[in-house]
């Protein structure tokens, strides 16, 4: 089930948060089971086939978790490295056997049969969850006996399907609160705005973007510069719309049962460095990939040339989470190779930081560029196409416009003279592309994000970090009610055919 339908919007939503406060007032241990059933109907609606191994996954994991707790010494150990191994062997499997058996195919030229194996929906997040979970009981950090609160935190339906990932310690507080589970005003209407501003980014930002980014890596044939700057910016920008609304949403939905979710997308595109970038975009995966992966292989412990290498290899497992294709090992790669630098850089040159205005803006603009390079490998369907593409962005294929934008015959010759040839057709897709481009670009770079404009409301349960005092923040007024109805009326006019979110395939 998508957030944007009419099916999730006026029968799923409506149904369980009556349900869901309607119930609490008799116990919050019900109200919990209501909304961990709800979210396995939410989960099973696309595919009821894999609930099983929703709930199967959860129920051994939450044996595990208890079992982890009671054992001691190297027996505590053994389980814990069990169920870890049982988790990524499950995921795997799903995910990355098919990926297996065409490498195979390759590399020795055998002829064994394409598996055919259907991804579930959200089997990375629900389980990265659990070996998070599994990490923080075995260090004794976390534990959790109830099952329903348990089963709750694993599948709560406005992350199941593209995150947060989630901690045990920043929810099963609010699971376990009482008060939690009554009507509140404010993170009522709070969670709306979230969730209206975030279906706008989805429906009438990304999803116009979308067709001219498709169109360019459908077609990737020895791209000019232009079309195929224009193809990677436009994804650029799908992606961060789609990406950003639907955390915007996630939070909203949360909000109305009056829980918050961790922060998980906070302007990216304005990073100063790739470091930043990090930890900007994706920002729950970044601490997991931090927390349990950098960390336990020795992190910066281990010398500076481990340390680079423990980026590397986190990064690239990081590139396969997102999935099961060496493009995405290459974008893992690439952005492994970035850290390093930047890493390498703040060593040796830490006092030249981007302190005045000039600097800020030529730090944005390089790390917006790097992460472009690198999305070209991220959205390509294969490692050719986006070879085809990177040239393109790099002029190896020449510079070209549309005819119809040069027909004027003085100007058609002096931009052959200078190396610019034109081509027939495609012209209005090209103004299009661009024209959405600067859009969009303008929105993510110049204006401020949703958590900064619900600020003082605390929609999330981090604070988004303000690089500059924004006149535009979140007032309960009439502008305000007109504004928001206009987007919401707008939103629901795109929902004839609503589209999925693109990190559902990850």
């Amino acid at each position: 089930m998508l957030f944007n339908s009419f099916e999730f919007l006026f029968v799923f939503l409506p149904i369980v948060l009556f349900g869901f406060f309607l119930i609490s007032r008799r116990s919050a241990t019900l109200a919990a089971g209501w909304l961990a059933l709800a979210s396995v109907v939410f989960y099973g609606w696309w595919n009821w086939r894999f609930v099983p191994l929703l709930i199967g996954s959860i129920a051994v994991n939450y044996v595990m978790g208890i079992t982890i707790a009671r054992a001691e010494g190297s027996a505590r150990t053994r389980i814990f490295a069990f169920a870890v191994a049982a988790d990524l062997l499950a995921l795997a499997y799903f995910k990355y056997a098919n990926l297996l058996v065409t490498s195979l195919n390759a590399i020795v030229d055998t002829h064994v049969g394409a598996l055919n194996i259907v991804l579930p929906l959200g089997i990375s997040f629900f389980t990265f969850t659990q070996i998070a979970y599994l990490a923080d009981v075995f260090e004794r950090k976390a534990r959790e006996p109830r099952l329903v609160h348990y089963a709750l935190f694993v599948s709560y339906f406005p992350h199941l399907i593209a995150g947060p990932i989630l901690h045990h310690h920043e929810m099963m507080p609010q699971f376990a609160a009482a008060r939690t589970y009554r009507p509140q005003p404010n993170r009522i209407l709070v969670g709306t705005v979230m969730f209206v501003l975030g279906l706008a980014k989805k429906v009438l930002i990304a999803d116009n973007l979308a067709p001219y980014a498709n169109a360019v890596f459908a077609a990737p044939d020895h791209p000019s510069l232009l079309v195929a700057w224009g193809g990677v910016l436009a994804y650029a920008l799908q992606i961060y719309f789609d990406f950003s609304g639907y955390s915007d949403m996630a939070i909203g939905l949360s909000l109305l049962f009056g829980i918050r979710l961790p922060l998980n997308f906070n302007s990216p595109y304005k990073a100063t460095s790739i470091i930043d970038f990090w930890r900007r975009w994706h920002m729950t995966l970044s601490r997991f990939l931090r927390d349990y992966l950098y960390v336990p292989l020795g992190g910066n412990r281990k010398g500076e040339t481990r340390r680079y290498v423990n980026l590397m290899t986190t990064m690239v497992l990081g590139g396969l989470w997102h999935g099961a294709g060496w493009n995405f090992a290459i974008w893992g790669a690439l952005h492994g190779l970035y850290l390093t630098i930047n890493h390498l850089w703040r060593r040796l040159f830490g006092h030249l930081g981007p302190q005045a205005r000039g600097g800020r803006i030529a730090s944005v603009a390089l790390t917006f560029l790097a992460v472009n390079v690198a999305w070209v490998f991220f959205r390509a369907p294969d490692v050719a196409t986006g070879r085809q593409l990177l040239s393109g962005m790099f002029g190896l294929h020449g510079v070209s416009l549309p005819a119809g934008l040069v027909a004027f015959e003085p100007l058609r010759r002096a931009l052959e003279w200078i190396g610019v040839d034109a081509f027939l057709g495609g012209g209005r897709q090209f103004v299009m592309t661009y024209l959405w481009v600067l859009f969009a670009g303008a929105i993510a770079f110049f204006t401020p994000n949703s958590q900064q404009i619900a600020r003082r409301f605390s929609p999330a349960l981090a604070s988004a970090s303000v690089e500059r005092v924004y006149a535009l923040r979140l007032r309960f007024d009439w502008r305000w009610a007109t504004g928001l109805g206009l987007l919401a009326g707008l939103s629901l006019l795109s929902l004839s055919s609503p589209t999925e979110f693109l990190y559902f395939q990850f």
